[in-house]
């Protein structure tokens, strides 16, 4: 989601009594949650991007190509692979941002992610699984198992891959924990012809994600219309999300048209 639909949420909420929204849930509460979510979602999404981006370099680099031919989100991240060969499985891939990398992204990683890959990105029936030591996007830590698995190519010849993220974790500056699980299907839709150069990668996402924000709300989502992601710049072009929050069930957040929809009503926000 883009910044700006937040405040938009802040107004709509505040602007609701509890008779109007039918529900006892405090308004401020569920505003952090949705915003709890938005930062969740960035950063998971941008998980799965590297983790991709790392099983390429690693790739490249046992094939004999130069390392540094591969466009890495973090280009001065170490990249570690073991075996060094490149028939040898399963074979673990290790991602050092050490104490601060900077990205083309604007986003500054460190520590490490570990990644557990049975074969290469690309091959059907591969399953990566990713843990982390000590890792941070900017300034939120981030704990749990991502796992990936190459499902193969679709009816439009996409790759597809299964994502479930368990015991997800994002621990904030001020010491805020929020917990998230995910159960998605992503497509491969664009870029994949040139795998060595990630910046013009485009994926559809869709399935459902649960946690508990760090007030201890529970909330959910699924995707009525899959989601369109451009990795730069990160945006959602498309898609329709609907939301539940607590004793809220009729949040609809729709960016074909750029309105969120609560309690049958919508309303305009900025993409």
């Amino acid at each position: 989601m883009k910044k700006l639909i937040i405040p938009t949420l802040v107004v709509l909420f505040l602007g609701c009594d509890k008779e109007d929204a039918k529900t006892e849930t405090n308004s401020e509460a569920v505003v952090e949650a949705l915003t709890e979510y938005v930062i969740v979602n960035k950063v998971f999404q941008d998980i799965g991007n590297n983790n991709g981006d790392a099983v390429l370099s690693a790739e490249s680099s046992t094939s004999s190509a130069k390392s540094n031919s591969v466009e890495k989100t973090a280009q001065d991240a170490e990249v570690t692979i073991s075996p060094a060969d490149f028939v040898t499985f399963p074979k673990t891939i290790t991602v050092d941002f050490k104490t601060g990398v900077l990205g083309k992204d604007g986003i500054t990683r460190k520590g490490k992610v570990t990644i557990v890959s049975t074969n290469w990105y690309r091959e059907p029936g591969s399953v990566h699984t990713a843990t982390f030591t000590d890792y941070y996007h900017n300034d939120y830590k981030v704990e749990g198992t991502h796992v990936v698995e190459n499902v193969g190519e679709n009816v439009d010849g996409d790759l597809e891959y299964d994502v479930v993220i368990q015991n997800g974790k994002i621990t904030t500056k001020s010491g805020a924990v929020i917990e998230y699980q995910e159960n998605s299907t992503r497509t491969w839709i664009a870029g994949s012809e040139t795998p060595l150069y990630i910046w013009d990668d485009e994926y559809s996402w869709e399935g459902s994600q649960t946690g508990t924000s760090s007030s201890g709300l529970d909330y959910s989502l699924t995707t009525e219309e899959s989601l369109h992601f451009v990795l730069l710049p990160r945006s959602i072009k498309s898609g329709i999300l609907d939301v539940d929050i607590a004793d809220i069930k009729d949040i609809k957040i729709n960016y074909n048209n750029s309105t969120i929809t609560i309690l049958g009503k919508a309303y305009p926000f900025t993409k």
